[in-house]
């Protein structure tokens, strides 16, 4: 049987931890994104957090069921932090693009947190606002509510996909990241062009870009497509009431 969590107001303690601090829920969370920038998921244990809080470990059994659950509270703070202060300007296109580039930023803010959270479903309120204001800017820009859905199937996954790709590379120590980097410069850039010619015709720009992240140029084309879709959509419909404005009105018969 699942651990019984006590509500926020009854599991709040009466007096400061060792670091002066009142445990809550916000701030476990707080203190365990640190903790995995610092020393990464295999330094996140209960003992170590309850070290970090100045605290037992046990006390945090009273606001997690577990430590899975405490990772699906991260996974939901990293999407309160994309979705906080956003507000719609009123193109579906551009909305979307500021929300997707938010949500990538979120998690390659917190690389290590990326990697443990990014292919988790919380069903928690941040994603849950998150999911309904992007199936809401799909439906109002007149998009049928299949077509929605695969839409927005594809905008989430993608942005969550580069998130842990691009997290991936961050997460890396310094050295092996400098390496890998260095390959395209060092391999990629010095193929003869009788054996690879199309990777020596576009070596310059192979070495300027391939270090750096996709997900923008990603975003453009799924959002482009969309609206092409949006577009051809929208044809039938007006051709429908273009040809309904002119034909002419079938008599009536006398009786």
């Amino acid at each position: 049987m699942a651990k019984r969590v006590v509500p926020e107001a009854a599991r709040r303690r009466r007096r400061p931890t060792k670091h002066g601090q009142v445990l809550t829920h916000q701030l476990i969370v707080e203190t365990a994104l640190r903790m995995l920038r610092e020393h990464g998921a295999a330094g996140l244990t209960a003992r170590r957090l309850g070290l970090a809080l100045g605290a037992d470990a046990s006390s945090i059994y009273r606001y997690f069921r577990g430590m899975d659950d405490l990772v699906l509270a991260i996974a939901d703070e990293l999407f309160g932090t994309a979705m906080a202060d956003w507000r719609p300007v009123g193109d579906w296109r551009a909305d979307l693009r500021e929300l997707g580039l938010r949500i990538h930023h979120a998690y390659l803010t917190h690389p290590q947190a990326a990697l443990l959270t990014a292919s988790r479903v919380t069903g928690r309120p941040n994603e849950v606002a998150g999911d309904e204001t992007i199936l809401g800017i799909l439906r109002g820009a007149g998009f049928a509510d299949p077509d929605a859905v695969r839409i927005y199937h594809a905008f989430i996954d993608q942005s969550l996909a580069f998130a842990i790709l691009d997290a991936a590379t961050l997460a890396l120590p310094k050295a092996a990241r400098e390496a890998d980097e260095e390959v395209w410069r060092a391999t990629y850039a010095r193929l003869p062009a009788r054996s690879h010619p199309n990777i020596a015709a576009t070596a310059p720009l192979l070495v300027a870009q391939m270090n750096d992240s996709a997900y923008s140029t990603a975003l453009d084309m799924l959002l482009s497509s969309a609206s092409e879709q949006l577009t051809r959509n929208a044809r039938p419909a007006r051709a429908k009431r273009a040809a309904s404005a002119t034909s002419p009105h079938t008599p009536r018969h006398p009786r």
